[in-house]
């Protein structure tokens, strides 16, 4: 019988803790799968955030290390620049990347640190109870937003590819979905690049990951991937927002004219 399909290298054997319909999970395994494609994993870093994804030290292979709330950047760019011969990635959720830990990730990318980031948004804080987040959509309930977010009073969500692809230095930023299998195997692209790109020392990558959860939302698992396609994709919407592999080198008028 020809095997076609195996748990990735890159993943240990650990069984994941995640709520039922969680997609967690199917980013660890993009992740590992990407790793193990580009040859990586044994020469690999990553960071572990204080989240739903606190415990992924375990479910990772490669080596982890386990960072205080929000401070994953800064975490790797001491590890990176100490080791510039690993390749290093931060593993975030939408609190604590884009709430606590907003300082950390901006000027991370605005100083091109050559880390990979990989973003989880399900716009809510998950482990703690289902607290409003950063990224929580106007109108959306939460536990500290019973009636719903009003963006008068706690403005609108913040939209983290946009914002850093704004920054000069950002190598690389992009927003994919984990919403569907078709969807799944675009977002495996975008990882591999992040990856790539930081294993050749190019700079800053980021890949947002449009998630779920359905224990929060109080939805079924199939619910709340339908609910999310309604609702998060048309203010988050996926797509390539800077890709400095990809762009041409300024003409040289251009270069003396900057």
């Amino acid at each position: 019988m020809r095997l076609i399909a195996k748990r990735p290298e890159g993943l240990t054997k650990t069984r994941l803790t995640y709520c039922p319909g969680c997609l967690h999970g199917v980013a660890h395994r993009i992740i590992a799968e990407a790793m193990d494609e580009l040859g990586i994993t044994d020469r690999t870093i990553g960071i572990a955030p204080v989240g739903c994804a606190v415990f992924a030290y375990n479910f990772f292979s490669c080596d982890m290390i386990q960072s205080p709330h929000g401070r994953a950047p800064a975490m790797a760019t001491g590890i990176k620049r100490a080791r510039p011969d690993c390749v290093v990635f931060t593993y975030q959720g939408d609190g604590d990347l884009a709430a606590i830990g907003t300082a950390e990730i901006v000027h991370a990318a605005n100083r091109n640190e050559k880390i990979a980031v990989f973003f989880v948004n399900n716009a809510i804080y998950g482990m703690t109870g289902g607290q409003m987040a950063p990224t929580t959509l106007p109108g959306m309930k939460a536990t500290t937003a019973p009636y719903g977010r009003d963006v008068e009073d706690t403005g609108y969500p913040i939209r983290v590819c946009e914002l850093l692809s704004t920054l000069k230095m950002t190598y690389y930023v992009e927003r994919v979905s984990l919403l569907s299998p078709k969807e799944i195997i675009k977002a495996k692209k975008a990882v591999k690049k992040a990856l790539k790109y930081n294993a050749e020392g190019r700079g800053f990558t980021l890949v947002e990951m449009i998630s779920t959860c359905p224990t929060n939302w109080g939805m079924d698992p199939l619910k709340s991937r339908e609910w999310a396609r309604e609702n998060m994709l048309p203010v988050f919407p996926v797509g390539v927002f800077r890709d400095r592999g990809t762009e041409k080198e300024p003409a040289i008028s251009e270069k003396k004219a900057s």
